[in-house]
């Protein structure tokens, strides 16, 4: 697998993304080199922890027009029809404890949400704890940030974001909760500048998380949050406790450890750091 560069677009990859390894070059990030373009495959963050173990270097990204087993957290299935997607895969070098993992996909999710508000700057885009971009309560993108791991040391991140940019139709099941950048931009989105965008940004923001944790981005977080102010229900699945009152509440905003923050109606202030939670009524 070559990567991309001036000139060499694979079959099966639209053109629309031939700018994207020029212009991720010209935005000066240390991410996006090498890029790789791919038709369809699999799961970028799958062929980016492969490829992680294997020695591939920071910065290391491919970006697919279509993925045939691409996944969101909790294995739920990201699917998207060709050319109407940005679907890609980041491979970020850094050695750091489990613990600033959910604040790193939190920096992710902020970093692609400023980029779709830059995109779409006439709407309100926000994020929906923990790793979902939202415009008015509709899914715009998504994150999923996985570690590799060498024995008990994470070894490296792969950072996976799915962003909805041209679709206009979706399918019957998600309707009515999902969206996309051309749905809500003023002027047709362009997918290559969208991507060194949101590079340039995750750049930045993910190597702060790490290094000194939320703090300085929290405020940015605050002003984002969807969630704050606003009744939820948090679903931990097969678990036994997933039917606890306490997995009901207001939300109350997220700490710097990267948990959301819920206000229960005996007036506790509880601490989510796993589910999936719902916005309720």
């Amino acid at each position: 697998m070559m990567p991309a560069g001036r000139g060499r677009v694979p079959r099966g990859v639209n053109e629309d993304m031939a700018r994207a390894p020029d212009l991720v070059a010209a935005s000066g990030s240390a991410l996006g080199h090498p890029m790789h373009l791919l038709a369809t495959t699999t799961s970028t963050n799958d062929l980016a922890k492969t490829a992680a173990r294997d020695g591939a270097p920071h910065g290391s990204t491919w970006v697919a027009e279509v993925q045939t087993a691409g996944r969101g957290r909790r294995g739920h299935a990201w699917v998207c029809a060709p050319g109407e997607g940005l679907l890609f895969s980041v491979l970020v070098r850094v050695s750091c404890v489990p613990a600033r993992i959910a604040p790193a996909a939190l920096a992710v999710g902020l970093a692609v949400r400023d980029a779709v508000a830059v995109a779409a700057p006439a709407v309100s885009v926000g994020i929906k704890w923990p790793n979902d971009v939202f415009v008015a309560d509709r899914k715009v993108a998504g994150v999923l940030v996985e570690a590799v791991t060498i024995g008990s040391r994470i070894d490296a991140v792969i950072v996976g974001v799915g962003i909805n940019v041209h679709t206009r139709v979706f399918p019957d099941a998600i309707a009515d909760r999902a969206t996309s950048v051309a749905l809500v931009a003023a002027a047709p989105p362009d997918r290559a500048s969208i991507l060194a965008d949101v590079l340039g940004r995750i750049e930045h923001d993910l190597h702060l998380v790490i290094g000194r944790g939320l703090g300085l981005v929290l405020g940015r977080l605050a002003a984002a949050d969807v969630l704050k102010g606003r009744p939820v229900r948090r679903d931990l699945g097969e678990r036994s406790d997933a039917v606890d009152p306490s997995n009901e509440g207001v939300a109350a905003g997220i700490d710097e450890d990267g948990r959301l923050m819920v206000r229960r109606e005996d007036g506790a202030l509880t601490r989510w750091n796993a589910g999936e939670v719902h916005l309720l009524g």
